[in-house]
């Protein structure tokens, strides 16, 4: 069969999501099982893998989603755990002090905020904390996850410690000493000096392009003005951000740039806000609920009354928050000793349904939803001193609010794991050894493109990030790909590898379980649909941006390197 073929009949799966989430209007809970259901007859009737295989692969599906389920349930935990400690509603009070303006806000916790978390911790975990804080200060829930789920874009290449460039551009390892002109090590950091280069002027772009988009759709006035109002003070957030971002990844390698430069941004731009710098004049805010449309809120009710009490000191409210960031860099530091300890400790799944090398585990301890998340939640319970009924409430409404994440997640991280399997070299289990779905593909685009390759090659790591989830398993998924492109087109390989990692990043903001992650989290599943129709119109401008900076960098500015 041929590749154009393969790439339509792997394309299948995505279409009926797409078209029953966003044309239909289905939620996830619906979609997804059909989805994975032409992704299981796709992998049996056009690449001839076994029956017992494709199950297999969706069991791994599922033992993966339950990780994702943990990290969930503890940014809901710490949600719930804080509102009724009355720690949310002091933090709230709080964020009114440093400004009431809805679009600095965003900024700060969006923005800011998140991008030292995902350089933390990763995996999905900005949007699970950072969203509810916006629900929290008055955005409506559909506002407060797209922005979470686009801003989570240009730290992610960068997250959890550089986890994506370093664990995810290991299938390089081999190409890259065989050439014998750089060490991995050194190809890593040159990839990691390239991203930062083409997420550059999208970390100025997205904040200004995405508070007009949201003063447009879910402002009083519907205008774009409103939200481009607050442009200094985008630029202030974006350049202290910027500083320590560059100064890192281009010195110290790619661990640090998303963590430093949210941390250092982060401190920056609260301390100016409060001194009025670059803070707007005039204070914008989403307007009275009674105007809002009912899809922006779904079964959540934001509270009307946006008059907020301290129930206790700041530090005594954000020291939940404080200590979440405090174990995150102890536990993904490796030199500190704990995170080989804590990865250490899984459940494993070994050959599932017998087939070799189909494993799965679950490291309990390792994921953010267990430590820090669900511990620091526990440990709430009494700097807070919350009372025993409070507790059960917090607790109560936690685990309701898993049902239609759990469903959603099962049978979308199921399909990753199948079109991941189904270009496994195994002649039993490939008989045709054709390509992976997602190769299949990225190869049917490519053949397409030709020398104009730079200008695309970011989108195959958001097509990489849209169906795993992950840009570390995009890069994994892909890396061999691109730099094979590089090869055979002549192109400077760092550069094509680049973007796919800056790909990868953009990809978070359309990948579907990051999606039903953050909806669960602001309590409005179903609602997926009418994120993909948002997040992808930024999503699309990212990818525009990277190629021409890609293509200017491989065509013009550094045509001689490796």
């Amino acid at each position: 069969m041929s590749i154009s073929m393969l790439a339509l009949i792997a394309f299948i799966p995505i279409a009926v999501a797409l078209v029953l989430m966003v044309g239909m209007r289905w939620p996830a809970t619906k979609a997804m099982p059909v989805a994975w259901l032409t992704a299981v007859l796709g992998g049996i009737l056009a690449w001839n893998l076994p029956a017992g295989y494709v199950a297999a692969l969706s069991l791994q599906g599922v033992i993966t989603a339950i990780g994702v389920l943990i990290i969930v349930f503890g940014a809901i935990i710490i949600l719930h755990t804080l509102k009724y400690s009355g720690g949310m509603e002091t933090i709230q009070c709080g964020f009114h002090g440093i400004s009431p303006d809805k679009r600095v806000q965003a900024i700060i916790i969006g923005y800011l905020f998140a991008a030292f978390i995902e350089g933390a911790a990763g995996f999905g975990t900005p949007a699970a904390l950072a969203a509810p804080l916006l629900l929290t200060l008055g955005f409506p829930p559909l506002a407060a996850a797209i922005i979470c789920l686009v801003f989570n874009s240009f730290p992610v290449t960068f997250g959890a410690v550089g986890t994506p460039v370093l664990v995810g551009l290991k299938p390089l390892n081999q190409f890259v000493n065989d050439a014998g002109v750089m060490s991995f090590m050194d190809f890593s950091n040159s990839v990691g000096e390239f991203a930062t280069l083409m997420h550059l002027p999208m970390i100025f772009i997205l904040p200004i392009f995405m508070l007009g988009f949201i003063t447009r759709f879910f402002g009083p006035k519907r205008s774009w003005k409103d939200g481009f109002g607050a442009w200094k003070f985008c630029v202030f957030a974006a350049v202290a951000f910027t500083i320590p971002y560059l100064i890192f990844a281009w010195m110290l390698g790619p661990e640090f740039p998303s963590l430093i430069g949210g941390l250092v941004g982060l401190g920056v731009v609260v301390w100016g806000a409060k001194k009025g710098i670059a803070v707007p004049k005039d204070v914008w805010d989403f307007g009275p609920q009674s105007n809002w449309e009912d899809y922006w809120t779904g079964s959540v009710k934001v509270e009307e009354d946006c008059t907020y009490k301290a129930h206790m000191s700041q530090f005594k409210a954000w020291l939940p928050y404080i200590l979440i960031g405090l174990i995150l860099v102890v536990t993904r530091i490796p030199e500190l000793g704990l995170k080989g300890w804590l990865a250490a400790q899984s459940i494993s799944f070994n050959n599932i349904l017998g087939y070799e090398g189909v494993n799965g585990a679950i490291a309990y301890l390792y994921l953010p939803g267990t430590i820090p998340f669900t511990l620091v939640a526990l440990l709430t319970v009494f700097i807070h001193g919350m009372p025993g009924d409070k507790v059960a409430l917090a607790w109560k409404e936690s685990i309701v609010k898993m049902k239609n994440p759990t469903i959603a997640l099962f049978f979308a991280v199921a399909i990753v794991y199948i079109f991941r399997g189904s270009g496994i070299g195994n002649i039993e289990w490939n008989p045709n050894g054709y390509p992976s779905m997602p190769l299949a593909m990225a190869q049917a685009v490519a053949g397409i493109v030709g020398p104009l390759w730079p200008m695309f090659a970011s989108f195959v790591g958001g097509l990489g990030a849209f169906i795993t989830g992950s840009n570390t398993v995009s890069n994994l998924l892909f890396a061999e790909f691109q730099y094979g492109m590089a090869e055979q087109l002549n192109l400077p390989r760092q550069i094509i590898v680049a973007a796919q990692a800056v790909g990868g990043g953009m990809g978070n903001m359309v990948c579907i379980h990051n999606i039903v992650a953050a909806l669960a989290v602001v309590g409005l599943s179903g609602q997926e649909g009418a994120i993909l129709k948002r997040t992808f119109w930024p999503f699309l401008l990212y990818g525009i941006v990277v190629g021409i900076v890609a293509t200017l960098l491989a065509f013009v500015f550094v045509p001689g390197i490796f």
